[in-house]
């Protein structure tokens, strides 16, 4: 077996572990990601925006929809995340080898020292994770969709009831029976099950084919996360090792514990950085009709700036 399938299968086999260790708190942050009426009717009221804690999304999640609803969209998402973790680990394995060989014949020209720079290991990362993205953006589409689907649920049925109050007061004594029907319908309406099959025919309906590879361009540009985070690492390293020269410490390598704690701060800064295009990811990637307001939904990139 060659190094290049080994390493896509032990970046698969990593993958799906850390998945579904994790997949509860992936599963709470993608509808909080995504909520968006809520926080603006309490805007326009002048009721505080106070988000709800991680751990109170959970234990609320758990309480109406069952531990089931912390793992909506698991199935989809193993898979997706052994793709992922598959092909990314896989092309960057074969563009290793291909830069390494032409480091090698390049400093038997006497061009080079044979080893390949930090930019062309970015280089190789940045493609490698570019065509993860375009052959495995479908699968993060229905894995969001799963996650957010009795979210979304929920407010298209609260829009409903509101259209229907406000139906009411302006109906005669007539009219107001036959609401009252349809509010009564609508309150005992309940969600039908929802799998992999009903949220591939739904972003069909929606936007066809090419709605499978919604938040393509945030996701794209979210590649430079590793970049980000090795830039950030760097000049941190570099100023902690000038503040010891500075006092003239004798001259050493970082310890682990440093290393560790620098790599987390250069974690944390590359997340906050590329945190907003993830938001946009999702929702883009989420339901796009709330209740039948058609100016709720997100076409692009650019028409999610211009709507928040």
């Amino acid at each position: 077996m060659s190094s290049a399938a080994v390493n896509g299968l032990s970046g698969a086999g990593g993958g799906i572990i850390a998945q579904i260790i994790t997949y509860p708190l992936q599963t709470v942050n993608t509808r909080q990601q995504t909520e968006r009426s809520t926080k603006k009717r309490k805007a326009r009221s002048g009721a505080s925006a106070t988000p709800a804690s991680t751990m109170y999304q959970m234990l609320q999640l758990i309480q109406t929809e069952g531990w089931s609803g912390l793992y909506s969209g698991l199935k989809p998402s193993l898979i997706g995340t052994a793709a992922s973790q598959g092909i990314y680990y896989y092309f960057y394995q074969i563009l290793k080898n291909k830069v390494e060989d032409i480091a090698v014949a390049r400093s038997k020209k006497g061009l080079g020292d044979g080893t390949v720079g930090m930019l062309s290991w970015l280089g190789i990362a940045a493609v490698a994770g570019s065509i993860n993205v375009l052959l495995t953006n479908p699968i993060w589409v229905l894995v969001t969709r799963m996650q957010t689907h009795t979210q979304a649920k929920r407010k298209i049925l609260e829009s409903k009831r509101e259209l229907l109050l406000k139906e009411m007061s302006r109906a005669n004594s007539l009219e107001v029976a036959v609401l009252k029907d349809r509010l009564v319908k609508l309150e005992s309406e309940k969600a039908r099950p929802y799998g992999t099959l009903q949220a591939i025919q739904e972003v069909y309906h929606e936007s066809g084919v090419r709605g499978f590879w919604k938040g393509l361009i945030p996701t794209l540009i979210m590649v430079c996360n590793p970049s980000i985070q090795f830039m950030i690492y760097e000049t941190l390293a570099k100023r902690l090792q000038s503040k010891r020269s500075g006092k003239q410490l004798p001259k050493r390598h970082l310890t682990a514990m440093e290393v560790f704690l620098l790599g987390a701060l250069a974690k944390l800064g590359a997340t906050v950085v590329t945190y907003p295009l993830l938001v946009v990811k999702s929702r883009l990637q989420a339901k796009q009709e709330i209740g039948s307001n058609v100016m709720s939904r997100y076409t692009g990139i650019f028409l999610y700036v211009q709507w928040n």
